[in-house]
């Protein structure tokens, strides 16, 4: 019985010193500063990884260390399941603690995809079907596939997504960015008809989004802006023809040569504002904050009619006759 005794404090003993130096190891694992083979160094974690994925991934990239040995330290503190994807940037070794930290707290890289004032929904899936670093769950798809899958209401998708700049993580979905850009126009639309003028020719938050594309189409610098937009809200409540080249050239989509011909304006189609009167049926592009402004709050004028310069600004007048003397002078003079 006392053998046994013996042993038994023997083999507690080597437990307790085996936990001991285990405990030991772990501390200075975790608190020792790990080797780089090159600095800087990158490396990806992919959506869904693991810690251990992750850890491999980090020792493949260059990360001198045993991947279980990093992996091991995340579980025994609960937080293997904290990490997040991205593509990280190391400029100087850290400890492990302070890696698993920068990747539990996101810290990577933020790559980033700008979408224009004033393309057009086309132009921004070329834009995304292109980026590099975004992954392409968009590619191939019908545009109305495309608004199901983030969520928005269905319809043309032309102007209902917001001209910013968006940032993302490598390898996030280009939905995931349309999905932004979405919910952006949503929030920015909302604010600027719940600030509208009460005397606005507009029906509804969507013919503020169709007046403010034609603004952002037509305006060359942007002290102009809000005088077309009240050259326009005139002509609405007069119920005169917007007469509004960018949207017949929308119209003409793929047939647009650069030269917008006379029979061009005479040919009847949905998106000619020379034969048709009101809005056309939907944005033409993508309007950014200012037009949207302008569109619901235009200036107040009595211009209807205005004339490119040449120079990127507009000459405004009241009348028929002055609009003709406007036009021989700007126009026909450059010809």
């Amino acid at each position: 019985m006392r053998f046994l005794f013996k042993l038994l404090a023997v083999v507690l003993t080597l437990g307790i010193l085996a936990g001991t130096g285990f405990a030991a190891w772990m501390w200075s694992f975790s608190h020792r500063t790990l080797e780089f083979r090159a600095t800087p160094l990158e490396v990806t974690i992919r959506p869904g990884a693991s810690l251990s994925t992750a850890a491999r991934d980090l020792a493949a990239a260059g990360v001198v260390m045993q991947p279980w040995q990093f992996a091991l330290v995340g579980r025994l503190q609960g937080r293997d399941a904290a990490i997040k994807a991205g593509t990280y940037r190391f400029d100087e070794p850290l400890t492990p603690l302070a890696l698993l930290e920068k990747l539990i707290r996101g810290e990577s890289i933020l790559m980033e995809v700008v979408f224009i004032e004033g393309w057009t929904f086309r132009q921004v899936r070329q834009t995304l079907d292109t980026h590099p670093d975004l992954r392409h769950d968009t590619a191939g798809l019908p545009d109305a596939d495309v608004l199901a899958k983030i969520g928005a209401a269905p319809g043309h998708p032309e102007g209902r997504f917001f001209p910013d700049k968006y940032l993302f993580a490598k390898g996030t979905s280009d939905l995931e960015v349309l999905r932004q850009a979405y919910a952006r126009m949503e929030r920015k639309l909302a604010a600027a008809w719940a600030e509208r003028e009460p005397t606005v020719p507009l029906a509804s938050p969507y013919e503020a989004l169709i007046l403010a594309s034609i603004v952002e189409k037509e305006t060359g610098v942007a002290a102009d802006r809000a005088m077309i937009a009240g050259v326009f809200a005139n002509r609405l409540r007069a119920g005169m023809l917007l007469q509004t080249d960018p949207s017949v050239i929308y119209g003409l989509g793929d047939a647009f040569d650069g030269n917008l011909r006379k029979r061009d304006l005479l040919a009847d189609g949905p998106y000619n504002t020379y034969t048709r009167g009101g809005l056309p049926p939907t944005p033409i592009a993508l309007p950014g904050q200012a037009s949207l402004q302008a569109a619901v709050r235009p200036a107040r004028t009595d211009a209807l009619y205005f004339v490119a310069r040449g120079d990127g600004s507009s000459e405004f007048s009241r009348t028929l006759e002055e609009h003709n003397r406007a036009v021989a002078k700007y126009q026909r003079a450059g010809r």
